[in-house]
């Protein structure tokens, strides 16, 4: 039996264990073992097993996802959601949209801290959901702007996807979180804009709020300035060289707990709430790692991704045409697969056709993450959507979808922009002469 049939097989097998619910890192695990002893031996294979488990504990790089964890898990249980939510409500919450506007705001802040699209979305939906809803906004503007804004999460640096795509494909942690700043500024630019446009046909969905005064914004911004000093210590700390991700990630960790002991926000009980969520995490992450690890030893054994990238590279169409069907097969992945699993699913196939047409791979990182998470709010799926529809039952499936319509326009929009410059992606690790 041919090497790339071999391959398929494990491919398959791995598939009908995902369909049968097996955790998709012992899937991986499971499939690659089975298919890498197939194509040489059994003591291959678990040595292959041992050397990406030690590989992936030993791994600086990997340290930093459970301390971005704690560090998130710290800042939900601080309250630094809400304040951040109430600053940005101060500032924009009388425009009209500009409840909507703030939650998006408070998205992109608290997924910079929190740097999960899912942590993102269930603590703003309580924290921002109440609100819009008691000040007029329509169940459909609030729940669009939380689910799509949900999104921000894991595309605000610093972020765990971007760690894992660093750690898998060799490239750069800190080049790719440099990368990802405007991708993200231009997200939460588009979704104002996307806001705006829905108002002009739809101006009874919201009701604009009182302007607040100076003394209420300043006010919001004592309140919130544990936020901004995490998000400056953190965030700063990186870019001026003062500490390194790993050591700016512990730094964050410590300052988070401090500032919700400070604030009265942490008692025993939710401190080892943190750490027991943070474990738990840590655990499913680092699994997911190591099967693929070993999956994908199993299919660069078998030649599969190699007949994949040569069979792509003889296909008469442009590379912008295979870009474009690998974009709708993301989104088709992200609709069914948090992000994480989506990324290391395809990784073993997709990066070698990425390299192979010559696109830049911290540009294809920023990329594939952005419409991943474009997928967790696609319908009939969307894991956002469901996150947030299970914490309102009250609210139906059909009226998140309904207004979720423009913010899913304006991302494909900049998807678009975003794949015919990839100059935007790459113009802060350029202009800093970061590392590739």
């Amino acid at each position: 039996m041919e090497n790339e049939v071999i391959g398929m097989i494990g491919l398959a097998s791995l598939m009908i264990m995902i369909v049968l619910h097996v955790p998709i890192g012992v899937s991986m695990a499971v499939a690659g073992t089975v298919t890498f002893a197939y194509l040489r031996n059994w003591d291959a294979a678990f040595s292959v097993v041992g050397t990406e488990a030690t590989t992936a504990i030993a791994s600086a790089d990997l340290a930093l996802i459970p301390l971005f964890i704690l560090m998130g898990n710290f800042a939900a249980g601080g309250g630094m959601a809400r304040d951040v939510y109430k600053l940005a409500f101060t500032l924009v919450g009388h425009m009209r949209g500009g409840l909507a506007m703030a939650t998006i705001g408070g998205c992109a802040g608290f997924g910079a801290v929190s740097g999960s699209s899912i942590a993102t979305v269930t603590t703003m939906t309580k924290v921002a959901y109440p609100e819009m809803i008691k000040r007029g906004y329509s169940e459909r503007v609030a729940g669009g702007s939380i689910a799509a804004g949900g999104t921000l999460g894991m595309l605000v640096p610093p972020s765990i996807i971007f760690v894992l795509y660093g750690v898998l494909t060799e490239n750069f942690v800190l080049t790719l979180f440099a990368a990802a700043i405007v991708p993200a500024t231009l997200a939460v630019v588009m979704h104002f804009i996307a806001i705006q446009i829905y108002l002009q046909a739809s101006p009874e969905s919201v009701r604009p709020a009182e302007r607040t005064d100076w003394a209420g914004r300043l006010k919001a911004l004592r309140d919130a300035w544990t936020v901004l000093l995490l998000a400056i210590v953190v965030a700063g700390g990186i870019y001026s060289g003062i500490f390194t991700v790993t050591e700016s990630a512990a730094v964050g960790s410590v300052l988070a707990m401090f500032i919700a002991i400070f604030r009265g926000e942490l008692s025993m009980r939710s401190f080892w709430a943190a750490l027991h969520d943070t474990a738990a995490t840590t655990a499913m992450i680092y699994v997911i790692v190591i099967g693929a690890g070993v999956f994908s030893y199993a299919m660069t054994l078998s030649l599969l991704p190699e007949t994949l990238v040569n069979w792509i590279g003889a296909l008469p169409v442009p590379p912008l045409v295979i870009i474009g069907i690998l974009m709708i097969f993301y989104i088709i992945m992200g609709a069914i697969f948090d992000t994480i699993s989506a990324m290391v699913l395809t990784l073993p196939f997709v990066y070698p056709v990425i390299l192979q047409l010559g696109y830049d791979p911290i540009w294809w990182g920023v990329i594939m993450i952005m419409v991943i998470e474009i997928g967790m709010i696609t319908p009939p799926i969307g894991i956002n959507v469901l996150v947030m529809n299970a914490m309102l039952p009250n609210s139906s499936l059909g009226t998140i979808y309904r207004g979720i319509v423009p913010f899913l326009m304006a991302d494909l929009v900049r998807l678009v922009i975003l794949i015919l410059i990839p100059a935007l992606s790459l113009f802060l690790p350029t202009i800093m002469d970061m590392p590739r």
